[in-house]
């Protein structure tokens, strides 16, 4: 067994540079935090936090988008026991995350709060303000793992992540477990360490790892999975390294295990019941076939690839994205190349080699199970990168790790061939480079863009602003209405921007609405046909409808209410314009409605 040494104190500079490495990340996270638009996911966040739920939001009717003003408004005096009310009834994840942002909105004053340039920016800035933290806390785990250098290149590696940076931006809960998880593996590999040198468990420190993979699991649901792989990686070194180590401290290491099950039982019921709730349906490939099969693996790649450059590819036209493709492609290739030659140095370090283990471990269990989860579940986690924020620690410790072992001049002193050509060093300001720049793509909207492009779809929405514009988004599930709200949001500071114009648009003359269509589309359709309407045609009707809808799909005519007068309740012909359909994941159709003028031998309009 390697007998491990004291590590030594780091020069003064070397927390200076630490400091340095924070604000860098620091800047990068709140570098243009509020200029994208919410999307699904971060719409939901807002609601849960700000003490809403789906019965707030205004179904079945037309609103003017002025009405999101008091739907977007954080409610006073709860508790975190009636925010995880709300998540458990209405969502299918875990409570910290949700009560610390409500206590944290709830800390800001309420005027700052009303503009939704403000509250989005508040919404995201405690992720990204965690984010930051994980920066610190992937540099210890590097330090007490290897050395204090490449614990300075984890610091380093994570602060310019295009993955980590997206990651810090979204108004999720992701950096929060992510930090959790790196803090708890770093007491894992002290916990080996202590094993090693001491022949003992620390009380405070097995305590200290039962508390944050606690916290974890009861932050994100995938927080399992990386409990899992460290007690599959910890006991797996034991087992077939130091045997005698397990026989004589499984007491320990289970009470540290038992004391996580324990504080996890009041939850055991939520967690059944969430586990078999169809929210997650959306990750099971329609229909799969062998190319449904094979993805999963091209997608990790992907993943893989994005942790540390990210180009311009999505939604770019092909005299871009194809050149950035390339580039990315032969930059991991490079990598992989130069890594060939960094790994083996960093295997030499006999000393390295059970933090190694551990580590490698670890990543290696979570990626096991992400496969099992893909293909005995049928349910494709690789689809979305941003999930791999589970492992992602594991894959920047090693990264650093081995950067640091490249070119070390005291390896390089005890090699025992001295006219051996000396490998290619792995240049980490070249890597930090590539990872600046892509972190400057993912801030500016270029790299990890929105899922369902709001911004696109409401720029798309508002293309005749001189007209009154009604928009109808159809649901059958509450993640739909999530997304109708995003789209409703992103129009609003689409027309504010417009407003500023020297064509300014009235808001007053744009309503949104939800239309349930969960029993079937006729009923949907004759839902928008009843629903009072207050703009006057002529008038702009936009369908958002469900993935797969087409233009032949959708009904030729709609008649909707109109304004009604003192005498009569007049009604709109509103015709299907086949040159105005988009879809961008769901399809939005337009009907350009006009006054509806009936002959005596006119039959109804098709609804």
């Amino acid at each position: 067994m390697p007998r491990l040494t004291k590590p030594l104190t780091p020069p003064q500079h070397h927390f200076l540079i630490l400091l340095l490495l924070l604000l860098l990340g620091l800047g990068l996270r709140l570098w243009q935090l509020n200029s994208k638009p919410l999307w699904l996911d971060e719409v939901l966040t807002a609601l849960f936090t700000m003490g809403r739920s789906y019965q707030d939001v205004p179904l079945q009717q037309f609103f003017p988008l002025t009405a999101l003003d008091q739907l977007f408004t954080v409610q006073p005096g709860l508790s975190c026991t009636d925010i995880a009310y709300r998540i458990t009834t209405e969502s299918v994840h875990p409570p910290v995350f949700f009560c610390l942002l409500y206590r944290w909105l709830n800390w800001l004053p309420a005027d700052f709060l009303r503009h939704p340039e403000h509250w989005i920016w508040a919404l995201r800035f405690l992720p990204a303000l965690f984010g930051v933290a994980a920066i610190g806390a992937i540099y210890w785990l590097n330090r007490v793992a290897f050395s204090a250098k490449a614990g300075l290149l984890a610091a380093a590696l994570m602060a310019v992540s295009p993955f980590a940076v997206y990651l810090s931006q979204e108004a999720r809960h992701y950096t929060l477990p992510m930090l959790l998880i790196t803090l708890a593996l770093a007491a894992l590999v002290q916990m080996q360490q202590d094993l090693m040198r001491q022949n003992s468990l620390r009380p405070l420190v097995w305590l200290g790892w039962s508390l944050l993979n606690l916290l974890g699991l009861y932050t994100h649901y995938f927080c399992i999975l990386a409990l899992i792989a460290q007690i599959v990686a910890l006991t797996g070194w034991m087992l077939v390294h130091q045997r005698q180590l397990l026989r004589r401290h499984w007491g320990a290491w289970g009470l540290a295990i038992a004391a996580i099950g324990i504080g996890y039982l009041p939850w055991l019921p939520t967690v059944m019941s969430h586990f078999s709730r169809p929210e997650t349906d959306w990750l099971i490939p329609y229909k799969p076939d062998w190319i449904d099969r094979l993805e999963p693996l091209y997608q990790t790649l992907v993943g893989w690839t994005l942790m540390v450059i990210a180009l311009p590819v999505e939604n770019q036209p092909d005299w871009i994205a194809i050149p950035a493709s390339l580039l990315m492609l032969g930059f991991m290739l490079w990598l992989v190349w130069q890594l060939k030659s960094a790994a083996p140095r960093l295997w030499q370090a006999e000393v390295k080699r059970p933090a190694i283990l551990l580590i490698a471990s670890f990543t290696g269990c979570i990626l096991l199970q992400f496969f099992a989860i893909v293909y005995l579940l049928d349910k494709d986690l690789t689809v979305v990168p941003r999930y791999n924020f589970v492992y992602y620690p594991g894959v920047c410790a090693l990264l650093a790790a081995s950067l640091a072992s490249s070119g070390s001049k005291q390896q390089a002193a005890t090699s025992h061939d001295a006219s051996q050509k000396p490998a290619t060093n792995l240049n980490p300001g070249f890597l930090l480079l590539v990872g600046l720049l892509s972190s400057v793509m993912v801030v500016h909207g270029l790299a990890f863009q929105k899922s369902y492009h709001p911004d696109r779809v409401a720029a798309d929405l508002a293309f005749e602003p001189d007209r009154p514009l009604a928009v109808v988004m159809s649901y059958r599930s509450p993640q739909e209405v999530g997304l109708g709200l995003s789209f409703a949001l992103a129009l609003r500071n689409h027309l504010a921007v417009l407003a500023e114009t020297p064509q300014p648009v009235d808001e007053a003359s744009v309503q949104f609405g939800f239309i349930d269509r969960s029993e079937s589309y006729g009923q949907a359709w004759r839902q928008l046909a009843s629903l009072p309407q207050p703009l006057s045609p002529p008038l702009n009707l936009w369908v958002i409808a469900s993935p797969g809808m087409r233009t032949k799909d959708y009904p030729q005519r709609l008649r909707l209410n109109a304004p009604p007068t003192p005498t009569t309740r007049p009604k709109m012909d509103c015709r299907v314009d086949p040159e105005q359909f988009h879809r961008l994941g769901f399809p939005y159709q337009l009907f350009r409605c006009q006054p509806l003028r009936r002959r005596p031998s006119q039959t109804k309009a098709d609804i």
